[in-house]
């Protein structure tokens, strides 16, 4: 056990080394040992490798070659095209239109040469015979327009001048107070009221309220602001010593240098320092029955 710190065995967990547990199997070496031992053993499956596809009948899932249509005649395209050509050249009423001569060519501008017909008269450049010019009748003469806007000119406009008729300043007002105090004159009495009559779920105003305010607090008085300190002078840099201070630097005292600890440490008879057994540990191991099922399966255990 080192002087300081845990042994290996404590910190993975044990007392002492564990034992190897074994059923008497032979021990075998990792050198030269197959990544799939399972793979060497037994019969496999032979696929037989991956087939080309050729013009053979090994590169086809079927022993003999199936065909589409079974018993169906030969077609050759090449006579079907010509004797569709020799049907349709029978609906012909004449032989073909052969040209008399090749086609001819225009010597320039402005001739019919090499056309099928001659000059068509509509397109001749003669001009045609004009008659004698008449002049336009005459414009339609009007008066001029009378000056003046409309508003309160009289005279201006196409017809006769309307008629003036007196109209009583604000009659529709007049009219309907009067209607208003015919109505009163023959009501008798002032409007049915219900107690019982429905209001509305909130009121109109829900700032609203019957009580009277409570009175006015006063206002709490302002404390005077203390103007901030100045002081005299700027602020002085410390530069190393004590300068910009309001203190003078305190006087040295010697003091030994001695590690203090919060509390004190516990120690065995030896003089070691004491640590508390850990706590309880585990770690996997295979067991027996496993074992021996892989050893009766034929796998070997390391």
């Amino acid at each position: 056990m080192p002087a300081e710190g845990k042994t290996d065995m404590e910190r993975i967990g044990l007392f002492s080394e564990m034992e190897y547990v074994t059923i008497g199997d032979k021990y075998a070496s990792h050198y030269m040992r197959p990544f799939n031992e399972a793979a060497s053993k037994n019969k496999q499956m032979l696929p037989g490798g991956t087939k080309m596809l050729s013009a053979l009948q090994a590169g086809y899932f079927e022993p003999q070659f199936v065909r589409v249509f079974e018993g169906e005649a030969y077609s050759n395209p090449v006579q079907l095209r010509r004797r569709y050509r020799l049907v349709e050249s029978k609906k012909n009423v004449g032989k073909a239109f052969l040209p008399s001569n090749g086609v001819k060519l225009p010597c320039g501008m402005g001739t019919y040469y090499g056309t099928i017909g001659g000059p068509y008269p509509f397109f001749s450049a003669q001009l045609r015979g004009k008659t004698a010019y008449a002049p336009p009748g005459k414009n339609l003469y009007t008066s001029p327009g009378k000056k003046g806007t409309g508003y309160g000119y009289p005279n201006l406009t196409i017809g006769k001048q309307y008629p003036h008729s007196s109209d009583v300043y604000e009659s529709g007002k007049m009219n309907a107070k009067k209607a208003r105090e015919d109505h009163l004159r023959l009501v008798k009495g002032g409007p049915f009221k219900l107690n019982l009559y429905p209001r509305e779920y909130f009121d109109l105003n829900p700032y609203y309220d019957d009580k009277p305010l409570p009175p006015a607090k006063k206002p709490t008085p302002e404390k005077p602001v203390a103007h901030p300190f100045k002081p005299s002078s700027p602020a002085k840099k410390s530069g190393g010593m004590k300068a910009g201070t309001f203190d003078p630097y305190p006087s040295h005292s010697a003091e030994p240098y001695v590690v203090k600890y919060s509390k004190p440490i516990t120690t065995n008879k030896e003089g070691r320092i004491f640590h508390p057994p850990p706590g309880s540990k585990s770690r996997p191991s295979t067991s027996i029955m496993a074992l021996n099922v892989t050893s009766l399966s034929g796998t070997t255990v390391e």
